[in-house]
């Protein structure tokens, strides 16, 4: 029965890893998330992508996250990623990853850049599970958003509802600040984030 146990999970661990592969997870995250030895893990990662993972190190700061744009794909991803938690009887890596693709979903239905890497969503997950990051509710548009849990977020107000003066001004967002943007529902709400234009 052990030996079925195993031959089980392993099974799970290899789907699991050509999924993360698949998104363009790092190496580290694949070693955190299955029983699978290093050497497995990069024979896999070769046969899926073609190629070996990149090496650096994990993002390790909390504030990429709480910059304006970053800060709007981060708080769409938790709010999927939470809508998912708990209405799924699922463990946590596999919410992240059916999280993910929603997320990509919705960034490419909207014409959105991916901003959120899957490896910076597992990382953002791990902040709040740790308590680094949490969500705060918007004054004005009731959406959930992730924020410092050290900073005074009495009277806060979303990067949507009061958009930065260069918001979209560089890059892939010349001429797109204010076109489209992410509308996040109030947490526990029973429907997925949706994406809608700005009034």
């Amino acid at each position: 029965m052990a030996r079925r146990q195993s031959l089980m999970q392993e099974s799970r661990d290899i789907e699991r890893a050509i999924a993360l592969i698949e998104l363009g997870a790092r190496q580290q995250v694949l070693e955190s998330e299955t029983g699978l030895s290093r050497e497995r893990l990069l024979r896999l990662y070769k046969e899926v992508q073609g190629k070996s993972p990149s090496k650096g190190q994990l993002p390790f700061s909390t504030d990429w996250f709480l910059t304006w744009q970053p800060n709007v794909h981060a708080s769409l991803f938790v709010n999927i990623y939470r809508f998912l938690d708990k209405t799924s009887v699922i463990e946590e890596i596999d919410a992240i990853i059916g999280a993910y693709r929603l997320y990509l979903e919705q960034t490419a239905v909207h014409q959105l850049p991916v901003v959120l890497s899957v490896t910076r969503a597992w990382r953002l997950i791990k902040f709040m599970d740790a308590g680094m990051l949490v969500t705060v509710k918007c004054g004005k548009c009731v959406g959930d958003f992730v924020a410092d849990p050290l900073e005074l977020n009495r009277d806060y107000v979303c990067g949507l509802c009061h958009m930065p003066s260069r918001a979209g001004a560089t890059g892939a967002g010349k001429g797109r600040a204010g076109a489209k943007t992410t509308r996040l529902p109030a947490a526990g709400a029973g429907e997925l984030p949706p994406m809608a234009a700005a009034a």
